[in-house]
This record gives C-alpha cells, structure tokens and sequence, in this order.
C-alpha cells in the first residue's frame, strides 16, 4: 500500500535512490505515490563529502528523515545522515511488514480487490492498529474480538482473521479458557485434583489449587505431555470453576493446547460420573 498524501516533518521515510547529482541525491519514495524528495549533499552523511556516489549508489534503498515539506512547489528535503543505526533497522523491517500485510489483503479479499474497499479497509486498520501489519497481528492473536471496535463488515473481519492465522507469525499469543468441573463421588476432590493434572499434561506445569483460607498446593507430576515451546497453567478460580491459559508461538496452537487441556480433564471427570463443561469467558457469579 502506498499512501496518496504527503510525509510529515521529521518522520522516517523509506526509499530509493533515483538520481545522483553534485548537490544531492534524488529519492523515489517507497511509501508514497508520486513522491520524490531530495536529500542535499550536505545531508547524505556526516563530515565534508567528496564524492555523493561514496556513500550512496543508484537503486540503493535508504531511510530518510523528512526535513522539509513544501507542497506548492512539490519539494521534500531528507536527510540520510539524520538517521541511526536502530532508526534505519526498525523502519525497514516495519516497512518490510507492511508490504506483507498488503500481500495478505490481496490472500483475503482477491487480487481483484476494488481500490476503494481496499484504502476503506486499510484506513480502518491505519486507525486502529497503527500499521495494517499491526493490525493482522492482532486478528492473529484476539481472532474476531481485536476488530470489534473497527467499522469492518462482519465477512471483512472473518477474511481477515483467517488470512492473519494462516500467514502471521508472532512470538507468542496467550489465550485463557475455563472449564467448570463437578463429581459426586464420594472421592470427588481426589477425582477433581486427578482430572486438573490431566489438564496440565501430568507434570511440566504448575496447577495451583486456592482454598478459601488462601492456602495453596502446588501439584508436579513425573512427564508432560505439552511440548516445551507451549506453557500451560491450570489455576483455581472459584468452585467449579477453573482457569486453563496457554502461551505458544502461534494461535491454532494454542487453541488446539487449550481444548486438548480441557478435554483431559473432562474425560476424567465424566469417567467418575462428574460434569464437564468448557468456556471462553468467565463466569462472574463464581466467586
């Protein structure tokens, strides 16, 4: 995506160099339809330059900090040598990000894509999330709640939630689940602690039982069935109720984790006559 406005001072723009002169560098920005700016010699870098084409080359792409923005006489001034080491780092790879998102649109709406539903639907992402990448991220991680608050059509979000799960990769999500659990038997609690340690993969994950007079036990069991790269905790929140949150480095797994984890418990619950039943959100009226 390009943006059909112009760059505001002191912002950081990315670009390539079109042209070398004596006086300067012109550059073609990447971000910005039918934008040039020029960035003066004594702006490319710090000290006294001999020769521009030592330290820029034609085609090279650059970070530049907008100086100057004079829309009456189409002028941009930039300045390279304005720009760090971190600077330059960061916006390239946020620049980088953004042409994925826009690959992305083109995965969720078609490569046909009607322009004006395309800006709509970038514009909505620009406010709210910032970036459009940053607003995949977030469809990736929350689902259908992270863009509750946007104007998007209820198929707009769900095209963008199923492209952010299938392409998105980011660090880690964390999803929380609940699952009540009830058993009459006369050996209900051993039933209910045995189908918690089901919960947690038998071992590798804490699962913290809080009583009414605050004291707490922490149960380890010998292996695990979670892999390392996922953390699961099972913790007590208010009987029946109790709390399962997954941390892994995607959202389909966790999600597969977190079902899986309510599942052992259940299974072990109903086994001994008991009830079952899984939930996304709390129940407030459990306390």
């Amino acid at each position: 995506m390009k943006y059909s406005g112009w760059p505001e001072p002191g912002e950081l723009v990315v670009g390539r160099v079109d042209e070398i002169e004596d006086f300067g560098v012109f550059v073609d920005l990447q971000e910005y339809d039918d934008k040039r700016g020029l960035c003066h010699i004594s702006e490319v870098a710090s000290g006294w330059i001999k020769n521009v084409r030592d330290h820029v080359g034609e085609g090279q792409t650059v970070v530049a900090k907008v100086l100057d923005v004079d829309e009456s006489s189409q002028q941009i001034d930039l300045s390279i040598k304005d720009v760090n080491v971190h600077q330059r780092k960061d916006k390239i790879q946020e620049w980088k990000n953004e042409q994925k998102a826009d690959n992305w649109m083109e995965l969720a709406f078609g490569e046909d894509i009607d322009g004006e539903q395309y800006a709509a639907i970038a514009n909505e992402l620009l406010a709210e999330f910032g970036s459009m990448y940053g607003g995949f991220e977030e469809a990736a991680i929350h689902g259908t709640e992270a863009l509750a608050e946007t104007d998007l059509s209820e198929n707009e979000i769900e095209a963008l939630v199923e492209t952010a799960r299938e392409n998105v990769s980011v660090p880690y999500v964390n999803i929380t689940g609940y699952v009540d659990l009830e058993c009459p038997d006369s050996n209900g609690l051993d039933v209910i602690k045995a189908a918690l340690e089901a919960a947690e993969g038998n071992g590798g994950v804490s699962v913290s039982a809080v009583g009414t007079n605050g004291d707490s036990e922490d149960e380890q069991g010998e292996s695990s069935g979670v892999p390392e790269e996922i953390d699961l905790e099972v913790t007590y929140v208010g009987a029946p109720e109790y709390r399962i949150e997954v941390q892994a480095p995607d959202y389909k797994t966790a999600e597969t984790h977190l079902e899986e984890s309510a599942g052992r418990a259940r299974a072990v619950v109903e086994q001994r006559g008991g009830t079952a039943s899984f939930h996304r959100e709390r129940n407030e009226d459990q306390e």
